[in-house]
């Protein structure tokens, strides 16, 4: 069984109700069904049935047994609006723009349905950018108690590959924080090393990547990483992370031999926590189309409840294995 099909086993044996909002587009409406089926998740779809059932009947998707939330036509929707209205008034929204908000944007129809219990999480993203799924989310369900920030990764999975667990790794942050300054640099490593042991049951193995090899180069982006190190040994101690480690150092034992010989980490990285967001997004880029790696997310990591992005160039297989993510998430 390979991994993601894992995540769907562990998905099944604890049912999550998650929304789908981007009912026009059709990749979503076949992973909706394909949940339906697989019995990963319970779904639901938001918006107008008759153009949900038309684009269903001419992609001949079947869409049976799948709740669909029309916000227009909906019980729930004038208690979503005086809620999402008192979230907001103090931003100086009125109830009419409340109303308007959620019935024009269905991601934040889809947050507010999260916020007071119906739903347990989001997959959006697929015909979206990352702004306009996170801004409802930080709006409407904000950050987790514990969390000092949100930020994102990808979960890859790597065919016939020896390093990592098997070939599975976090990437981080590669889908949110442009440039982390050390002290959010080490928080994306604890988090990213969290997700991992979550979505695992493995413990982490987490490199802070650089260009640079245990002082092999002399910069200040070299310098932050190190930084970062300090502020995560500190305050995050639980975890095993090292730096400042480049890519081959961190997960091939013959070259951490040679290159970092006393770290408990390089050779061994199973987390691989990029410097910036150019690195994050080309690595993972990189890796799924050049290793034919599954890669699924942006997941975000640091929201109260779970709320994870999609590439635009996701298949409709991206999204069933981002929902049963989702759903293990939810569960903690």
């Amino acid at each position: 069984m390979n991994f993601i099909e894992t995540i769907k086993e562990r998905a099944r044996k604890n049912i999550k109700k998650i929304i789908l909002p981007e009912t026009m587009d059709s990749r979503v409406l076949k992973a909706a069904s394909i949940c339906r089926d697989e019995n990963i998740a319970e779904i639901i779809l938001i918006g107008k049935e008759d153009e949900i059932k038309d684009l269903s009947q001419k992609e001949n998707i079947n869409l049976d047994n799948i709740t669909i939330i029309n916000p227009f036509t909906s019980s729930k929707t004038d208690e979503l609006v005086r809620d999402f209205y008192e979230l907001r008034k103090s931003k100086g929204i009125t109830e009419k723009e409340a109303r308007d908000i959620l019935l024009s944007d269905y991601m934040y129809y889809a947050c507010m349905l999260v916020q007071n219990g119906v739903a347990d999480g989001i997959v959006s993203g697929a015909c979206h950018s990352t702004a306009n799924t996170l801004r409802p989310a930080l709006q409407i369900i904000k950050t987790a108690p514990d969390s000092k920030l949100v930020s994102a990764f990808f979960l890859m999975v790597v065919p016939n590959c020896e390093y990592g667990y098997n070939g599975t790794f976090v990437f981080g942050d590669s889908g949110l924080e442009q440039n982390p300054t050390p002290e959010k640099l080490a928080a994306i490593a604890a988090s990213s090393s969290a997700s991992f042991e979550l979505l695992t049951g493995e413990k982490a193995v987490t490199a802070l990547l650089s260009h640079s090899t245990k002082g092999s180069a002399k910069h200040a982006d070299v310098d932050k990483v190190l930084e970062a190190l300090e502020i995560a040994k500190k305050e995050y101690p639980e975890y095993n992370i090292d730096g400042e480690l480049q890519l081959d150092a961190a997960i091939v034992p013959s070259v951490a031999a040679s290159k970092a010989p006393n770290s408990k980490v390089a050779g061994h990285a199973n987390v691989l926590i990029f410097p910036d967001l150019d690195a994050g997004n080309i690595g993972y880029k990189l890796v799924q189309r050049l290793a034919k790696a599954e890669a699924y997310g942006p997941i975000t990591q640091g929201i109260r409840k779970p709320v994870n992005d999609l590439s635009r160039g996701c298949s409709t297989e991206d999204i069933v294995g981002v929902v049963a993510i989702t759903s293990v998430q939810a569960t903690k």
